[in-house]
């Protein structure tokens, strides 16, 4: 196999193992608030909003180390032991035990930052300054495909049902966990590419990030990672898209998490409430699959850049939350085990609540394709470093939204979605001039997203 072929072997193969351990995942987030609902009458005493805060806010803190890890022990292990306690998490919820569940959040956070950090090393290893654009539309793409899996499963087993009981609970984490397994057994098919560093690079970051048996040499390169990451984070370029960035930790939290919760309280949906969660999972799984599919995928057809992508990524997302404040209960994120009876400005309907999740799903597509790819473009000699600075703001923006999930009506948790996106899209489209600058500085052709 030519290298090209190898190079995108291994991002297929990237793409494929995230899907299986998300699908896993994300299907957990978004039914995690529900079991744990029906769960609260027993000795059980947990909250999925506070879990998801306390794994997000352990991920941010973990960013300062991941990039020290992936350099000591490689992107390939770091996210086989990553996988493995995304897998332990999900099985935590077969027989849920309060203590464990925090436990195994703390761990899983940990754990995040780290698969999180190696996977963006994988990718821009993968991947150069013509590929970058293609290489993230596939990822995200495959990665996506986990939202219409695992939610389609929880749609048809939970349709009809009012109430999970213990039996549907145990069945549906048994094949969660197994799924996820799948996915961690996949990295070990992703294959090391040759080192193709030129005489007189040894001060890279790529030196940083490869193998040596020397234990002191791991030491230096886990330092020097640590120090780089500091360096970035203070950037120009990296402030002005830590806006950005912030803004999809404040939606994914949103769509993974408050959304779900908020179609499975609405009494006014009958019966099929609970099951609505898992199609609302579908519908925002084939937005993100196609947000991938053309933003990343066809991007070599574009001449403008990345910034078309993003504008219409705010776009789609304002149209959706404006949709949602008319459809959805303010109350619907904070109510109890019995729902809510009561309206916002239309009677809920369901055809414009899947609407909505195929809006979200599509505009966060728009923002981390494009996050994905200037990344890999303006640091792809610092990987490891930046991608975990990507997700140490993401992650601690996520935390936050999760947080004040268990207190906040839905109207403003939608007004300060609004007020980040803006001032997002803002600041990635500063950073995207200057990337076109420089590259007709260069004398490049500025045709790749």
């Amino acid at each position: 196999m030519s290298s090209e072929g190898k190079k995108l072997f291994n991002i297929i193969i990237l793409g494929v193992s995230f899907m299986f351990i998300f699908t896993a995942f994300q299907s957990c987030g978004n039914i995690a608030q529900t079991v744990i609902t029906n769960l609260n009458n027993t000795d059980f005493h947990g909250s999925g909003y506070t879990s998801m805060s306390i794994i997000y806010g352990v991920l941010s803190a973990s960013n300062l180390i991941s990039p020290s890890l992936v350099a000591v022990v490689g992107p390939q292990f770091s996210m086989v032991v990553s996988g493995v306690f995304y897998s332990l998490y999900i099985a935590v919820f077969i027989q849920p035990a309060t203590w464990a569940f925090y436990t195994a959040s703390v761990l899983i956070g940990i754990a995040a930052a780290v698969l999180w950090t190696a996977q963006g090393n994988c990718l821009t290893e993968n991947s150069d300054e013509n590929t970058i654009g293609r290489n993230s539309g596939i990822f995200w793409a495959l990665l996506q495909f986990s939202l219409i899996f695992g939610n389609l499963y929880i749609y048809l087993a939970w349709q009809g049902k009012t109430h999970i009981s213990e039996s549907d609970r145990r069945t549906v984490f048994i094949a969660l966990t197994v799924i996820s397994l799948v996915g961690t057994v996949l990295f070990f098919l992703i294959r090391k590419q040759e080192d193709t560093k030129a005489p007189g690079d040894d001060e890279s970051t790529n030196e940083i990030l490869g193998e040596s048996s020397s234990a002191g040499n791991k030491m230096m390169r886990a330092v020097a990672a640590f120090k780089r990451s500091i360096t970035l984070s203070f950037t120009k370029e990296m402030l002005l898209l830590s806006v950005t960035t912030a803004y999809t930790g404040l939606v994914l939290t949103f769509f993974s998490g408050v959304y779900g919760t908020c179609i499975g309280a609405v009494n006014r949906f009958g019966s099929e409430e609970k099951s609505l969660i898992g199609l609302s999972g579908i519908f925002i799984g084939v937005g993100e699959i196609l947000g991938g599919g053309i933003f990343g995928l066809l991007s070599k057809k574009s001449r403008s850049g990345r910034n078309p992508v993003v504008m219409l990524g705010i776009l789609v997302h304002f149209i959706a939350f404006y949709l949602i404040f008319f459809n959805m209960p303010n109350d619907a994120p904070i109510a109890p085990m019995e729902g809510t009876d009561q309206i916002a400005y239309m009677i809920p309907s369901k055809e414009v609540a899947m609407l909505c999740s195929f809006l979200l799903g599509l505009g966060d597509s728009c923002f981390n394709t494009q996050l994905l790819s200037i990344l890999g473009f303006l640091y792809s000699e610092d990987s490891a470093p930046a991608f975990a600075i990507f997700k140490f703001v993401q992650s601690i923006c996520a935390a936050v939204a999760y947080f004040y999930s268990n207190y906040f009506l839905l109207q403003w948790q939608l007004l300060i979605m609004v007020l980040v996106g803006f001032f997002g899209t803002i600041t990635f489209f500063t950073v995207e001039w200057e990337a076109a600058a420089a590259l007709a500085a260069r004398g490049s052709d500025y045709s790749s997203i």
